[in-house]
Order: structure tokens, then C-alpha cells, then sequence
């Protein structure tokens, strides 16, 4: 049965950056039976109860954006929570999904799982060609056993379970925290606050080399109906803007449009974390999709919906 607007849909981890723009596209879209659970009322690590929650709601459809997220720092200092806390999550879902007769399914997962070191624009057959960033390595080996998971469904119970592979992702409802926030967010935070202290500089981890790849969020959301109405042979599906800079380029962007000057200051002390990360898109151009939003509106929505929270 085809995607329509009385289908089905579980959405898993509808709070976050992600799961808030999935669930606001499908609304506005008119899906009209989309299903989402609090924290609270169903824990995800807990597989008996995930599956009666599947099994009680039947859904048609389900999309996981459900995880434990962070930046460097929080990838870096809590290892443990991040690989159990993604493995029993994703797991659970996984199974569940399939006990329920779920057909199609969408995992979300993070560029993060390709090799540091990995030719670039990264191509999903570059996966396992080499070793993880040892920053976010727990992270990214919890998000390959899941794609290998929808993999083994796939070629045994006969599913088409497919993991979208977004590059860096930002928008509205991102987390702002400098500890644990991604380098995206961080940055505007930063930025706006030396611009309200009148500070002549900011500090940025790292050399300010990296270069990474930003899409704006509502674009994954676009990819997620998009491949849910597609019919896939492949299970490992890249989902990229095209757009990349340094961290120091995002900074300078940034500065430029809160109209403020800066001097930055590298604190080397800090991982830098991976030299590059961009996606080759090829695939996800193949089926008919591409991302549409550029930085500047992009961030226009963003900082818009960051000056709300303050």
C-alpha cells in the first residue's frame, strides 16, 4: 500500500530538531493519522513495551528519529549512553516494526558513520572502507548496526526499510547549549551573545578547518515522504545540500549576517574533529530527489526561531 494522507504513520522522536520538522511537514502536508508518544508515557529502550505499542496502533508507515544526540563534547564524554541508548532504541523499533507487519520503514541515521579519513564527496559504498572519527565512534557504530539491521529485514523478511544519511543538519528548535549543542547552533549562539556583550571576539574548538556540509532541516523532512512513496532498491540512501564551507566560513557567515566584526580565537585544546564530510548525492538524485533550501533562508527561519527562545 502506496503512501496517502490516511495512512498511518508512527513517528518515533517527534521533539527534536528533526522529529519537530517531520512532524510539522506532515501536518501542514495533511497527513491526517500521524501517531507520536511522549518519553514519558513509552520508554523506546524498553522492547516489550515498544512492541505493544506497535502491535496497539498498527501503523502503515514509521519513521525513526528517535536518538541520543550531541555534539563533539557530549559524543566524546558519554560513550556509554550513546551507543546503549541508540543500539536498545533503534533495535526495538527495528523488531517491533516488523512484528507489527510494518512494510516501510525510515531510519534516520548521521554522515558520522562514514571512515575520518574517507574520500570525498563520501559515496555509500565508502561505508566500512576505513576507521570512525574516534570522537563520535559509540554514535556512529550504534547508527551502522542499524542500517545493517534494516539490511538483514530486507534480505530476509522481504522489507523495504531504508536508512536516509543526512549530512549536518540545523533549524528550528536545535539545541543552543554550548557543551552540547552541534557546531552549527553553537556558533549562532555564540555570535549573538558577543554581539549583545559588545565582545570583540569569540572562541571556536578546533582550528576552524573542517569543512562540513549543512542542509537545512525541513529538507530531510521533504526526503522523508519523498522515499516513503518510492519504491527503493537500496537501503543506504545519502541525503546532502551540496553546500559546504570551514567552520571559520560559517563563523564569518554568521558575523556578517547579525552584523557584527569578530576576531576568532582557536582553542586547539578541543578536537577538530573530521578534516571533511560531504556527501556524494548521486543516489538520492538518481530517484528524483534533491534539497531545495538555501543557507541564508535557512538560517533567516533559524535565528528567527532561536530569538523566540530567549
Amino acid at each position: 500500500m502506496g503512501l496517502n494522507k490516511n495512512s498511518k504513520i508512527f513517528l518515533a522522536g517527534h521533539n527534536g530538531l528533526v522529529g519537530s520538522s517531520i512532524l510539522k511537514y506532515f501536518k501542514e502536508k495533511q497527513y491526517k493519522k500521524i501517531f507520536t508518544i511522549g518519553r514519558s508515557k513509552l520508554d523506546l529502550t524498553n522492547q516489550l513495551k515498544t512492541e505493544k505499542y506497535l502491535k496497539y496502533i498498527k501503523p502503515d508507515f514509521v519513521i525513526i528519529a528517535a536518538a541520543k544526540v550531541g555534539g563533539i563534547y557530549a559524543n566524546q564524554n558519554f560513550k556509554a549512553e550513546f551507543i546503549y541508548k541508540n543500539l536498545m532504541i533503534q533495535t526495538n523499533l527495528i523488531h517491533a516494526s516488523y512484528k507489527a507487519g510494518v512494510k516501510k520503514l525510515i531510519f534516520l541515521g548521521s554522515s558520522c558513520i562514514y571512515p575520518k579519513y574517507c574520500k570525498q564527496p563520501i559515496k555509500e559504498e565508502y561505508l566500512l572502507s576505513g576507521k570512525l572519527e574516534k570522537t563520535n565512534d559509540a554514535y556512529a557504530i550504534a547508527k551502522i548496526a542499524g542500517l545493517k539491521m534494516c539490511e538483514a529485514y530486507n534480505q530476509q523478511y522481504k522489507l523495504n526499510y531504508i536508512c536516509l544519511m543526512p549530512t549536518n543538519l540545523y533549524g528550528p528548535n536545535d539545541n543552543y547549549d554550548l557543551k552540547f549543542s552541534h557546531f552549527f547552533p553553537a556558533l549562532i549562539s555564540k555570535i549573538y551573545n558577543a554581539k549583545l556583550k559588545n565582545k570583540k571576539f569569540i572562541k571556536i574548538w578546533g582550528n576552524g578547518t573542517a569543512k562540513r556540509e549543512l542542509m537545512y532541516v525541513d529538507d530531510l523532512s521533504n526526503a522523508c515522504e519523498f522515499f516513503l512513496k518510492k519504491k527503493t532498491k537500496h537501503t543506504l540512501i545519502n541525503i546532502g545540500s551540496g553546500y559546504e564551507d570551514t567552520v571559520t566560513g560559517y563563523a564569518n557567515f554568521i558575523s556578517k549576517k547579525l552584523g557584527i566584526k569578530l576576531k576568532f580565537i582557536y582553542d586547539k585544546n578541543k578536537p577538530t574533529g573530521t578534516p571533511r564530510k560531504k556527501l556524494n548525492t548521486n543516489l538520492s538524485k538518481s530517484y528524483g530527489w534533491e534539497s531545495k533550501t538555501s543557507l541564508s533562508k535557512g538560517f533567516d527561519i533559524t535565528f528567527r526561531n532561536f530569538m523566540k527562545k530567549k
